[in-house]
């Protein structure tokens, strides 16, 4: 079975003015270690398609199965725990908080998993593979590049292994050697055996994909 399956996925949403149907009944498969991009103009559904499989959000038709499971079967703890462990993220505008030095922001999800602090060393580990280690780590957000932030926000989606990493414009706000630096990145650990979804306005940034997937008025484009 596909990693992630989409039958005839609906997403309406209810306005005084009337509904506004931004998903059409989206059938799409999405095998285990594909890296797939999206792309389509602003209003076309891309983000909203994003949310659907990343369980942010629940289809109002339709089934919609993330490694094996329908969301649309499971209860608020059970998606709660599938965004913990099997998908990770990766905005556009980092996400990072600002509170948290580096290191602190890549070792939160363990303290949601485990209730403590890491002992395994693995949020320096990852903060290394991505590029970042030394007293950079110790800085907060505010304090380091954009480029810098970003990487930080790989390694935190990372963290807890997940299967699935879902990237929302994640070079949208960096200049272009750097979102070269972070696209090579991204496509290392779709190497690695992650599965990847892009979501992009960037023709280029596109053809990192293995496919690309275009969305119009909230349908597959033929």
């Amino acid at each position: 079975m596909p990693i992630i399956q989409l039958q005839n996925v609906t997403k309406v949403y209810p306005l005084p003015v009337g509904d506004v149907v931004a998903l059409n009944e989206i059938s799409l498969d999405i095998e285990e270690g594909e890296f797939v991009a999206i792309m389509g103009q602003s209003g076309s559904g891309k983000s909203t398609l994003l949310n659907q499989i990343g369980s942010l959000d629940i289809p109002t038709g339709g089934d919609l199965f993330i490694a094996g499971r329908n969301i649309r079967e499971m209860n608020d703890d059970e998606l709660t725990d599938m965004r913990l462990n099997t998908i990770g993220y990766i905005f556009q505008r980092f996400n990072l908080i600002p509170l948290l030095n580096l290191y602190e922001n890549v070792e939160y999800p363990l303290v949601l998993k485990y209730g403590k602090r890491d002992t395994t060393g693995r949020p320096t580990e990852l903060l290394r593979m991505v590029g970042l280690e030394g007293s950079i780590i110790e800085h907060k957000p505010a304090e380091v590049s954009g480029g810098q932030q970003q990487r930080a926000a790989i390694a935190r989606a990372l963290v807890n292994d997940p299967k699935i990493l879902l990237c929302d414009e994640p070079t949208g706000n960096l200049d272009s050697k750097t979102g070269e630096q972070i696209m090579d990145i991204l496509t290392d650990l779709n190497r690695q055996g992650r599965t990847v979804i892009l979501v992009t306005h960037d023709p280029q940034t596109a053809e990192y994909a293995d496919r690309t997937i275009v969305l119009r008025d909230g349908r597959l484009a033929e």
